[in-house]
């Protein structure tokens, strides 16, 4: 019969050292070195993503951005607004001051962190006055909306639309800023110039804003109100300008001395030097029958006969004074 060994105890020391089954179970598990690798990528993934996406957005002009005024360039372009009515500026800042900026401006990204501004000057107007006035903060800087157009053209054609829409121009800002855009080369001639900045209006629009060109460039700077201008006063300086070379210095000269302090006193001065078109001549026969504003005038040599609806009291005393002042 083989002999039993007997066993000794194991160690305390050993025993102490063993972990407890319990305590192991309920330990916490470290995550995976590769599940930390991947949750960091994600994120760093999804940041990127959100950065080009809030790029792409600022670049295409899908997010607004606040710019400090004193880095807007206001002469980017050459404005087509050449004057600004008092009342309209006032009830702007009253809104700015009110409710905030609620429309941005559109500008263009340039060099040394600065921009051009393509559309908005009244609103950075009324803001600049508005910081001067009371040094807030939150009036010393603009909303906007980051453009990137192809060309220059683009630009003033996107300045005039939102002119055109907003606060109609007159007919002499339309037919200044397509005389300024030529002369900054933007474009090569004034009937280019004339179809893409104007080109939703219609040929007979774009044509009287032609007839303008000459009284721009005529009188341009030497009027003092030339937004006051009306169609049928530029259209007959138009006229007037391009049938007598002379005259065009012969304004000139009279604008510049007379202090005129009104739109109305600037316009008596024009109609003052610039003759009225003559009327058309009578016959030149012997005998001969006219129509002329609605009368019928009979005239033969040493007698004249008027007859029609138009032929009045009024007439007749028009034509009395006329006769006493001519002879």
């Amino acid at each position: 019969m083989a002999k039993r060994k007997r066993l000794t105890p194991a160690s305390s020391t050993f025993l102490s050292a063993a972990p407890e089954t319990k305590s192991a179970i309920g330990a916490p598990l470290r995550a995976a070195p590769i599940a930390d690798i991947a949750r960091d990528a994600a994120a760093s993934a999804a940041a990127e993503d959100l950065s080009r996406a809030m790029s792409e957005a600022r670049a295409e002009g899908r997010m607004v951005i606040s710019v400090p005024l004193d880095e807007i360039d206001l002469d980017y372009l050459v404005r087509d607004r050449v004057v600004s009515d008092d009342e309209e500026m006032q009830a702007l800042k009253e809104s700015l001051r009110a409710r905030g900026q609620q429309t941005p401006i559109e500008v263009v990204a340039r060099e040394g962190e600065r921009y051009g501004l393509i559309s908005g000057w009244r609103r950075c107007a009324a803001l600049r006055a508005l910081y001067e006035d009371t040094a807030e903060p939150r009036f010393a800087s603009v909303l906007c909306l980051l453009r990137q157009p192809a060309q220059r053209a683009e630009s003033y054609v996107a300045m005039v639309e939102e002119n055109e829409i907003r606060v109609g121009l007159s007919y002499f800002e339309r037919a200044r800023i397509v005389v300024k855009a030529v002369e900054e080369g933007v474009f090569e001639t004034d009937r280019t110039a004339l179809q893409t900045l104007f080109q939703s209006a219609s040929r007979a629009k774009r044509s009287k804003i032609g007839s303008f060109l000459g009284v721009v460039r005529a009188l341009d700077g030497v009027l003092r109100f030339p937004a006051a201008l009306t169609e049928r006063q530029g259209l007959h300086l138009a006229r007037a300008l391009a049938e007598e070379d002379s005259l065009a210095d012969t304004l000139r000269n009279a604008l510049q001395a007379t202090a005129v302090t009104s739109p109305e006193a600037e316009t008596a001065l024009l109609a003052k030097t610039v003759a009225p078109p003559p009327p058309a001549p009578l016959p030149t026969a012997d005998k001969g029958t006219r129509v002329v504003g609605g009368v019928q005038m009979h005239y033969e040599t040493g007698r004249l006969i008027l007859e029609g609806r138009a032929v009045n009291d009024a007439l007749r005393a028009r034509l009395v004074t006329w006769l006493r002042q001519n002879n």
